[in-house]
């Protein structure tokens, strides 16, 4: 991976790394618009402020907008979501898998 690749994943991750900001963004992937409370009830236990700090941060990242009927990911945040897919495939099996150990 090139310097630059690295610093891409790097600055992304960072981005992604922020409590909630996954969530917020998983919360949307349906595609539907959410209120703010909406959006707050379906990422569960975070307060308003840190919502609002959320939804600043992926909206200057250019991964969520706010239009008449609520907050929605855009093309990229789409893109990303897309991408992310796989991550829910895994986590299923994962959990399945740590079921199945004997406890230490």
């Amino acid at each position: 991976m090139s310097s630059k690749e690295t610093a891409a994943v790097s600055q992304l991750l960072a981005l992604l790394e922020s409590r909630y900001a996954l969530r917020v963004l998983w919360a949307l992937k349906d595609g539907h618009p959410q209120t703010f409370r909406l959006l707050q009830d379906s990422v569960g236990g975070i307060t308003p402020n840190t919502l609002n700090t959320r939804i600043k941060e992926l909206r200057e990242a250019g991964l969520l907008n706010h239009g008449s009927d609520g907050y929605v990911v855009t093309t990229s945040g789409a893109d990303l979501l897309k991408r992310l897919n796989d991550v829910q495939a895994f986590a299923t099996k994962w959990v399945a898998s740590q079921a199945k150990r004997p406890a230490k």
